[in-house]
């Protein structure tokens, strides 16, 4: 099983960084890991977020949030959740579930006597 982690949203905000107290390095970013089998592609229901400072160089976690980031946090994540969970099907599952079909229609064929 494959897995691929497809980004979502990136935005780059003007709120104070909580390490450096640059306003033009912060950068957020949702992503989203997608499952790959033989048969079908689905994306996992959690969205992973980072939050990254490129004057400093560091990772801002949680804890260190300030509410402004907090808030421009939020709305950014309702941005991101725009994509719906879906499950796309491969032909490789198209095909199994014909051969399934036939293989159960000849089956009932053989075994049901004529009247």
């Amino acid at each position: 099983m494959k897995s691929k982690t497809n980004t979502l949203h990136t935005a780059r905000l003007k709120n104070n960084c909580p390490t450096c107290f640059g306003t033009d390095g912060l950068e957020i970013t949702f992503t989203q890991n997608e499952k790959e089998t033989p048969l079908f592609k689905k994306p996992d229901a959690t969205i992973e977020h980072t939050l990254f400072c490129h004057t400093c160089k560091n990772s801002i976690y949680p804890v260190n949030w300030t509410e402004d980031i907090e808030r421009v946090f939020d709305y950014n994540k309702k941005i991101a959740e725009t994509n719906k969970q879906y499950l796309k099907v491969k032909p490789l599952f198209y095909i199994l579930v014909v051969v399934a079909i036939v293989l159960v229609a000849a089956v009932v064929y053989v075994l049901i006597p004529k009247i």
